[in-house]
């Protein structure tokens, strides 16, 4: 009996494995035949201009997963987290350009900024915040990610010989040495931001993301946070600390949407916190990658992400019928991941082929 529970153990984590290792074979093969696509001409500017993108949202759609998946709770403040990070790690790049001369070793740096300044706020927002539950929750998430893109909007800091100068007013305000700088501009953002930001780096920021994800969910602390999902009073009662493993699940969640802000605004030459890049709709957008690829499911995250993004940018040539055609698509994603009938034919398809397997064996 124990040789069978061994072995049924080891069939077990060798599935996942296996399951883990398709996902990411599945964004190696894309990253190649893209790469292929560029070097032969074959990519049209459009969307070569859309990989940077598309590697933010996706990092986003995965982060946003541990949540709501892999945690159970609706947040809808990780734009906000993005935000932090995207600016963290452009003022930390454009205060030290002249310092770190090693373009690689200093987007390294930013990226760690970003992941820490993000971690560091999800910690003292998840404290208050993760006493809540269900719509409480994703109100509360939902304010701090716009608390967050206003107080950045009225920021100006500046920097000379005598330190660091911060005002809510304007740059006259900062009162600058003439030789100094000024890096935030209120509502114009940063400008002259490095770009540092590439579609491999963003490729290999995507794998670290769902090596991370899928190491957590698989571990102890993966199980602990999943059983809090399943059923709170049992898994306390078990002695379980549910602050405790939330709040990890939480932090790194928002970390990972920092290192997707750090990747976004290390493509732009300037950065600002508009509502359409940091606000509600953004928001609502990774929490629709999420939804529709499959609350839990990481693959599917990445595949909604990159459907859901590239899709509009490919229909502009029916401008009539574009957001229609996008329409159906999520209709028809919806019903495909939620429909009852759907899910009673996958999961008997599932049982189809394990007999078959079986069968063979």
């Amino acid at each position: 009996m124990s040789e069978q529970k061994k072995t049924k153990g080891k069939l077990k984590l060798n599935k996942v494995t296996k399951n883990d290792l398709i996902t990411y074979l599945m964004v190696v093969i894309a990253y190649v035949i893209v790469e292929i696509l560029l070097k032969t001409g074959n990519l049209s500017s459009l969307l070569q201009g859309l990989l940077v993108p598309l590697c933010t949202y996706v990092i986003l759609a995965v982060s946003l997963n541990l949540t709501v998946g892999i945690l159970g709770e609706l947040s809808l403040g990780h734009a906000g987290f993005m935000c932090i990070g995207a600016f963290s790690s452009a003022l930390f790049s454009l205060g030290l350009k002249d310092s770190i001369a090693n373009e690689g070793l200093r987007f390294f740096i930013a990226i760690l900024v970003a992941a820490a300044s993000a971690a560091l706020c999800g910690i003292l927002v998840g404290i208050p915040v993760l006493r809540l539950k269900g719509d409480y929750l994703a109100i509360v998430t939902l304010a701090f990610g716009e608390i967050i893109k206003n107080i950045i909007n009225a920021i100006y800091l500046g920097v000379d010989s005598h330190g660091i100068h911060i005002s809510m007013t304007d740059t006259m305000s900062l009162g600058l040495e003439p030789d100094g700088k000024v890096l935030i501009k209120g509502a114009q953002g940063i400008t002259g931001t490095p770009h540092d930001s590439n579609f491999t780096i963003g490729v290999v920021l995507i794998l670290l993301s769902l090596i991370i994800i899928n190491n957590l969910v698989h571990s102890r602390t993966g199980r602990a946070v999943m059983s809090i999902r399943d059923n709170r009073i049992a898994a306390e009662s078990v002695g379980i600390n549910i602050t405790k493993y939330k709040m990890i699940a939480f932090t790194i969640s928002a970390s990972l949407a920092g290192v997707a802000g750090a990747l976004y605004s290390h493509n732009l030459s300037t950065l600002t916190a508009l509502p359409k890049n940091f606000g509600y709709n953004m928001s609502i957008m990774i929490l629709v990658f999420v939804v529709l690829g499959g609350i839990g499911n990481m693959r599917g995250s990445v595949i909604a992400a990159v459907i859901l993004t590239l899709l509009p940018e490919l229909l502009r040539g029916l401008n009539n019928y574009r957001m229609l055609i996008y329409a159906i698509v999520l209709i028809a994603m919806m019903l495909f991941n939620w429909s009852p009938r759907t899910v009673a034919w996958k999961e008997k398809m599932a049982e189809k082929l394990k007999r078959t397997k079986k069968e063979e064996v």
